[in-house]
């Protein structure tokens, strides 16, 4: 019997068939590729809107503050207000120890009444005194001055001796300085006379040291001489008040602001009037509008920054003052423009220019571009729409032979 060598299986012969036509496969697919050229990811230049916005930071600030300071020292009793509160003109914001002012101006009062009664005492008795005193020394040197001359015409005809005359004379002389001084008493008495005017005189004074009086009790009830609202707090019952120190701060009502640093690379950008879109940290779902109503003339050397300040027409309600917003102003807006994403834009070194992709091939192409925003530049020239380019990351030469797929 003789041996018979073993015929080969069939599956190994079929798994080198199948080996073979993935390999043509691969052949074929790999000219195929080479042909169309490397798929990248390219962006394609699009029209539409686009919005340019300078985007920071900022806080909310009010125009002015109001340090509210006692202009007395004393012990404070009571202090009416707290942060955060709002107040009106006029509002009772903190109580001092006014015993000592109460007393004060109850002395005053006392003063003060004292001299207005004595100037009604001249007007309703001392004048109507001082005439009738008038009268009646008139009188007296009347009759002094008669008796004086009928002693010297009896003198001259003997029937009384020279001293007699010498008494009569004396007489009339007493008579007239009476009278002359009932005349400078009575004068003196009248309206404008010095007693009326030192009774006026001092009543005056007695007015003014009450006023003053009043003005000291006054000091020690503070009050709001603005309305807004409490900023803050810096005192507590039995604390002792000095003159000038800052007890409460307040915020006037009025305009917001929100305040800001901007780079000064986008100084140019920036232009009085433009509007802006504010969001507060806090509230991160809510926005507001605001305009951008002051910017600084100089440039923050230190920060490399410029400030500006945008003005709140109608705050909400939630909005504090330091509190931190995010501002987004809007420097720019076109309707219709072509754009490609900014990150395709290459300018190191000089003009920005972009790789473009025409007949499957990249070409560098220089550019001219306009606004940017929401990472998006605008292209003024260079570029048509439709076209692609590809990212300033891939690291492709020009004339390289490519597939551009359009990137999400």
């Amino acid at each position: 019997m003789s041996d018979t060598p073993a015929r080969p299986s069939a599956p190994p012969r079929r798994a080198r068939r199948l080996a073979l036509l993935l390999g043509g496969i691969a052949l074929l697919a790999g000219g195929y590729w080479g042909l169309r050229g490397e798929r990248v990811e390219g962006a394609v230049v699009e029209r539409g809107e686009l919005r340019q916005a300078v985007v920071a930071s900022g806080r909310v600030r009010t125009p002015q503050r109001v340090e509210v300071a006692g202009q007395i020292t004393g012990r404070v009793t009571r202090v009416a207000v707290r942060e955060g509160d709002a107040v009106a003109v006029g509002q009772v914001l903190l109580q001092l120890d006014d015993a000592e002012w109460q007393a004060g101006v109850a002395q005053a009062r006392a003063t003060l009444t004292q001299a207005e009664s004595r100037l009604q005492q001249i007007g309703e008795a001392g004048l109507p005194l001082a005439e009738q005193s008038l009268r009646q020394a008139e009188a007296n040197a009347r009759q002094a001055e008669r008796q004086f001359q009928r002693v010297g015409e009896l003198v001259s005809k003997g029937f009384y001796s020279p001293a007699q005359l010498d008494d009569a004379q004396r007489a009339r002389d007493v008579a007239a300085s009476q009278l002359q001084a009932a005349r400078i008493q009575a004068e003196n008495n009248r309206p404008q006379g010095s007693e009326a005017r030192v009774a006026r005189s001092n009543v005056e004074q007695a007015r003014a040291a009450l006023a003053v009086a009043e003005a000291r009790l006054a000091y020690a009830t503070l009050r709001a001489p603005v309305a807004g609202r409490v900023l803050t707090r810096s005192v507590e019952p039995g604390d002792t008040a000095q003159p000038g120190k800052a007890l409460l701060t307040l915020a006037p009502n009025g305009d917001t602001e929100l305040t800001a640093q901007i780079d000064e690379k986008n100084f140019g950008l920036l232009a009085l009037g433009q509007n802006a879109r504010v969001s507060a940290d806090a509230y991160p779902g809510e926005h507001f509008p605001a305009t951008l109503s002051y910017i600084a003339p100089s440039i923050d050397a230190q920060r490399g920054s410029v400030e500006i300040r945008l003005a709140v027409a109608q705050p909400p309600a939630y909005l504090r003052h330091e509190m931190t917003v995010s501002i987004d102003i809007e420097t720019a807006r076109r309707p219709d423009a072509l754009s490609i994403p900014c990150d395709s834009v290459r300018e190191a070194g000089g003009p920005p220019w972009a790789m473009a992709v025409r007949d499957g091939r990249t070409v560098r192409q220089p550019v001219r571009l306009g606004l940017r925003g929401a990472g998006r530049c605008e292209v003024l020239a260079g570029l048509n729409e439709g076209e692609a380019v590809l990212p300033a990351s891939a690291a492709l030469g020009e004339g390289r032979r490519v597939a551009a797929v359009n990137r999400k």
